[in-house]
């Protein structure tokens, strides 16, 4: 073959990849130099992908769904502010699309289709959210496949049938947790639950509209305690298993990316920690494991096809690996962190501490932070994250580097929330987290400046 006919034959691509995206302002009046700078390695890059944890909607689309955490709410005309930041394709599948219910998500998606902003993750029925989302650039097609594990049962988009309408949501991975006991525990659990009906409730419920799955039977090496699985053996632990069916309807559409493009992103948003510290860590802050499920699928995306994974989902940078060639980031943290300054707040919200109609959302926010002194703004982790890029020379992966986000940690909500590039004691300390995290995959760094630039071999 002679010379390429297409730029995309020669295999070279830049791309750019962020954590979670919770914007709420405008971002392109700003002109630190950190923060330009980082605009510049986004706007530079072939293509840049964000996790877009919001639902983009108007006032008067959707109902807030009742939450512990943030209504995430977003004005469609934010996403411009997203496109000249350098954003290029978004995910939607993450727990903050659907809080606002069917209603606003099918809002956020009209929104996003009006701004000429892809996304792939959710959808009108499950196989429109599993389905790959395409980007064309110089260099090649780039493909997005995007799901989360983080969800509650009603937010699972679901197909339709020949005599019922699907259901919109967004693309599911889910998975079962088990605990693993001693035979005393064990036999103390199948004791509680003879002793509370938990056991009789369920053979009810099996001779009544639930499957066997719903409602399981006991054995002799397995009891269910509320609703969790507990099974006897040596050492206690605990087991994480993705769901069959959603693992593999996932990975079919990654291998559809790879046949219909040159370039395929899996984004995974979860917020599952491994049982790593989940004994003595005081906060989520120092649980920095992913749980199991998470990383077995993140390596099975790869094998399928995917070019890069990347996490997000806990709101804390995580660590990185190589898998076969290709990177996988478990979470690049956040990325725009502006859910204080969503202008409403539902009454339960509200009534969750003690405020009544007249509570205004800067009160909610001080009971629910204790004035700053817990949650999200007790913790600088929070208020970090991390940009990656990915350099793809003659179709294999060149150079990977990892660039230190500052969030503004300690300063006022008015100022707190958008990303510069972090420079001194602050990228010390995500760097620093960074490579401490990857250390259990073998993974490889060497410090250029306030970066860090990943090493693997050939």
């Amino acid at each position: 073959m002679g010379a390429p006919l297409y730029d995309a034959e020669r295999g070279t691509l830049s791309m750019a990849l962020v954590g979670d995206a919770m914007i709420a302002r405008a971002l392109s009046p700003h002109q630190e130099p950190g923060f330009l700078a980082l605009a510049e390695v986004l706007q530079s890059s072939d293509v840049t992908f964000a996790n877009l944890e919001t639902t983009v909607r108007e006032a008067q689309e959707g109902w807030s769904n009742f939450t512990q955490g943030t209504p995430m709410s977003t004005a469609p005309e934010l996403l411009e502010e997203l496109r000249w930041m350098g954003v290029d394709v978004v995910s939607l599948a993450n727990n903050h699309t659907t809080d606002y219910g069917p209603t606003g998500l099918v809002a956020c998606m009209d929104h996003l289709r009006a701004h000429r902003m892809p996304y792939a993750g959710a959808g009108r029925t499950l196989m429109e959210a599993r389905k790959p989302v395409y980007v064309d650039t110089a260099n090649g097609r780039v493909a997005l496949v995007a799901a989360t594990s983080f969800f509650r049962p009603w937010n699972r988009a679901a197909d339709s049938r020949p005599d019922s309408p699907g259901r919109p949501g967004i693309s599911p991975l889910g998975f079962s947790t088990s605990y693993t006991v001693d035979e005393a525990s064990l036999e103390a659990l199948r004791r509680a639950s003879d002793m509370l009906g938990m056991s009789q409730e369920r053979v009810r419920h099996r001779s009544m509209f639930y499957s066997a799955s719903e409602a399981p039977a006991d054995d002799a090496n397995s009891v269910m305690f509320l609703g969790a699985k507990f099974q006897r053996g040596a050492q206690a632990g605990t087991t994480t298993r993705a769901n069959k069916d959603d693992a593999q309807d996932i990975l079919r559409w990654i291998a559809e990316a790879r046949s219909q493009a040159d370039w395929v992103i899996f984004s995974f948003h979860n917020h599952e920690f491994g049982s790593e510290g989940r004994l003595t860590a005081p906060t989520e802050v120092e649980l920095g494991e992913p749980a199991r499920f998470a990383l077995e699928f993140g390596r099975q995306a790869v094998e399928a096809g995917a070019d890069v994974v990347v996490g997000h989902g806990p709101h804390l940078v995580m660590g990185a690996e190589i898998h076969q060639g290709r990177p996988i980031f478990h979470s690049l943290g956040n990325f725009i962190f502006q859910n204080e300054a969503i202008g409403a707040f539902p009454a339960e919200a509200y009534a969750r501490f003690g405020l009544g109609a007249s509570a205004t959302p800067s009160e909610f926010l001080d009971a629910r932070t204790g004035k700053d002194t817990r949650g999200f703004p007790a913790s600088p982790e929070f208020w970090q994250g991390c940009a990656a890029t990915c350099e793809f020379e003659a179709g294999r992966l060149a150079r990977v580097r990892l660039f230190p986000l500052d969030l503004g940690h300690g300063r006022p909500r008015a100022q707190r929330g958008r990303p510069l590039l972090a420079q001194g004691e602050v990228a010390d300390a995500i760097l620093g987290r960074i490579e401490r995290l990857s250390q259990p995959y073998g993974t490889r760094f060497e410090r250029e400046g306030d970066s860090l630039v990943m090493r693997w071999a050939a």
